[in-house]
C-alpha cells in the first residue's frame, strides 16, 4: 500500500538533483577543460574540448530518452525509478575515479582515454537523470507539485552553485584535482542514498508495451542535427586553415568573427527547421511562430551554455591565470550567475504575465548581451563578475518567460510532442557553440600572440551577438492575445524526455 507523503519526502524526492548538478558543475567547467588542456596543450585545447562536448551531449540526449521510456515501464520490485538511480550513481563514481586515474597520462593517449570515459560518464549520468525526472510525476499529487518543484529548483540550481565553488573549485584551484573529484563523488553517493528512501512501490499494473517509434524518430533527428553541426564545423576549420598565414589581426578578427557567427546562425536555423520537420512533419508547417520560438530558444542557449563551458579558458587567457589557478575564479563566476538566475527566475513569471512574455524574452536577450559585453571589455575579475551577474539576471528572465511563451504557441492536444522537439534543439546548444567555437578561439589566439586572450574575447563576443540575434528571432513569433495557461509546474515525461544537463 502506498503511504502518504511526509515532510522529509520534499528532500528525498528532490535531493538527487543536487548530486546531478554538482557532478555537471565539477566536470564540465572545471575537470574536463583542465585535463584537455593538459593532454593537448594550449594551441588546440578549444577544438579538442569542443569535439568532446559534441559527442558527450549527443550521447546524453539519446540515453536519457531511451532510459526514460524504459523506466516508465519498469516492473522492478524496488520501484520504477530507484534501480536506475542507484545503478547510475555507482557507475558515475567508478567512471569519475577512472578519470582521476588517467590525469597522469599525457598527449593523445590521455585525451582519447578521457574522451572514452566521458562518453561512458555521460551515458551513466543520464540513466539517473532520466529516472529522477519521473519521481515527482509518479509520487506527488497534482495539488502539491508546485511546492515540490520549488524545492527541486533550490536543490538543482542555487545550492550546488554555492557548494561547488567553496569545495571542489577551491580544491582544484590549489592543484588537488583528486580531492575535488572525491568531493563530487561523495555528493553523488550521499544524494543517491537519500533518494533510496522515497516511498516508491513496485508497479502493479502490467507494463505498457514499448513503442520504439518515438525513440527511433529521436535517433533520426539527432543524427540529422549532428550532421549539420559536423558539416558546419568542417567549413569553419577549413576557413581557419586558409587563414593560417594571415598577419593582419583586424582582418583575422573580422573574417573569423563573421564566419563564426554566420556558421552558428546557419547551424541553428537549419538544425531547428530540419529537426522540426522531421519530428513533426506537416504539423509544423502551419506553426511558423513555434519554429521561430525554437530558434530564439536555441540561439540564447548556445550563448549562455558555452559562456560557462569556456569560462576557465577565458579567465586564463584574459587575466593570466595558469591552468588550475583559474578554477577558483571560474566557479565563483558561475556562482554569481546562478544566484542571479534564481533572483530573477522567481519574479519573471509575474513580469511575463503583466508585461508580456515576448517582451520579457527580449529583455532577457538584452541583459545577457550587455553582461557579455561588460565581461569582455576590461581585464578585471571584478568587472567580469559584474558581467556574470547581468548574464545570470538575463538567464533567469529567459528560462521562465521563454518557456511560458512556448507553451502558449503549441497545440494543447499535442503539447508534449512539440515541446519535446524544442528540448532536442536545446540539447544542441552546447554542441553547436563548443564544436564550432573552440577552433575559432584556438586559431585567433595562435595567430595573435601579442594580444592575450583575443581568441576567447572574440568567441565570447560571438556568443553575445547570439543573444541579440535571439531577440531578432522574436520578430517571427506572434504571441497569442489570450495565452493559454502554462504547463503544470512539473513537466510531463513527454516534455522532459529530451532535456540534457549542461
Amino acid at each position: 500500500m502506498k503511504r502518504d507523503l511526509r515532510w522529509y519526502d520534499f528532500l528525498s524526492i528532490n535531493i538527487y538533483w543536487l548530486g546531478l548538478t554538482s557532478l555537471a558543475q565539477t566536470m564540465t567547467p572545471l575537470v574536463v577543460p583542465l585535463l584537455v588542456q593538459h593532454f593537448v596543450g594550449d594551441e588546440s585545447k578549444g577544438a579538442f574540448y569542443g569535439t568532446l562536448r559534441l559527442w558527450t551531449l549527443m550521447t546524453a540526449l539519446l540515453v536519457q530518452s531511451l532510459v526514460g521510456m524504459i523506466s516508465d515501464r519498469s516492473t522492478s520490485r524496488l520501484g520504477r525509478r530507484r534501480p536506475f538511480i542507484f545503478a547510475s550513481a555507482l557507475l558515475d563514481v567508478v567512471l569519475m575515479a577512472g578519470i582521476g586515474l588517467i590525469a597522469g597520462l599525457s598527449g593523445s593517449t590521455g585525451y582519447w582515454a578521457l574522451f572514452f570515459l566521458m562518453i561512458l560518464l555521460s551515458a551513466a549520468t543520464n540513466i539517473g537523470h532520466a529516472a529522477q525526472q519521473g519521481l515527482i510525476p509518479d509520487l506527488v499529487p497534482e495539488n502539491l507539485r508546485g511546492r515540490f518543484s520549488g524545492v527541486k529548483t533550490i536543490l538543482e540550481v542555487p545550492l550546488p552553485l554555492v557548494i561547488i565553488p567553496f569545495t571542489v573549485g577551491r580544491l582544484i584551484s590549489q592543484g588537488n584535482l583528486w580531492a575535488g573529484i572525491l568531493v563530487a563523488m561523495a555528493i553523488i553517493l550521499i544524494t543517491m542514498l537519500i533518494t533510496m528512501l522515497v516511498p516508491e512501490k513496485p508497479r502493479v499494473s502490467p507494463a505498457i508495451p514499448l513503442d520504439w517509434r518515438p525513440f527511433l524518430r529521436l535517433v533520426w533527428m539527432t543524427g540529422l542535427f549532428l550532421v549539420v553541426i559536423l558539416a558546419v564545423g568542417f567549413l569553419v576549420r577549413a576557413v581557419g586553415q586558409a587563414l593560417g598565414s594571415v598577419k593582419s589581426v583586424p582582418f583575422l578578427l573580422s573574417v573569423m568573427g563573421i564566419v563564426g557567427l554566420g556558421s552558428m546562425v546557419f547551424a541553428i536555423g537549419l538544425g531547428v527547421i530540419a529537426s522540426i520537420h522531421l519530428g513533426l512533419g506537416r504539423s509544423a508547417v502551419g506553426n511558423r511562430s513555434f519554429i521561430w520560438w525554437v530558434i530564439n530558444r536555441l540561439a540564447f542557449l548556445v550563448g549562455v551554455t558555452n559562456l560557462g563551458s569556456f569560462a576557465i579558458y577565458f579567465l586564463q587567457a584574459r587575466l593570466g591565470y595558469v591552468r588550475e589557478q583559474a578554477a577558483g575564479p571560474a566557479t565563483t563566476l558561475i556562482m554569481f550567475v546562478g544566484i542571479f538566475v534564481l533572483l530573477t527566475a522567481l519574479p519573471s513569471g509575474w513580469l511575463a504575465d503583466r508585461y508580456g512574455r515576448k517582451q520579457m524574452v527580449g529583455m532577457s536577450g538584452l541583459l545577457a548581451a550587455l553582461g557579455t559585453l561588460v565581461a569582455i571589455l576590461a581585464p578585471s575579475l571584478s568587472v567580469i563578475y559584474v558581467g556574470g551577474c547581468l548574464i545570470g539576471a538575463g538567464t533567469g528572465l529567459f528560462y521562465s518567460s521563454n518557456w511560458a511563451l512556448g507553451t502558449s504557441l503549441v497545440p494543447q492536444a499535442d503539447a508534449g510532442r512539440f515541446l519535446g522537439i524544442s528540448n532536442l534543439a536545446g540539447a544542441g546548444a552546447g554542441a553547436i557553440g563548443a564544436y564550432i567555437g573552440g577552433p575559432i578561439a584556438d586559431l585567433v589566439t595562435l595567430q595573435a600572440p601579442g594580444y592575450p586572450g583575443l581568441g576567447y574575447v572574440l568567441l565570447f563576443a560571438i556568443y553575445g551577438s547570439l543573444f541579440l540575434l535571439s531577440i531578432f528571432a522574436l520578430r517571427g513569433v506572434e504571441e497569442p492575445l489570450l495565452p493559454r495557461d502554462p504547463s503544470p509546474s512539473t513537466p510531463t515525461r513527454a516534455e522532459t524526455d529530451l532535456s540534457v544537463p549542461a
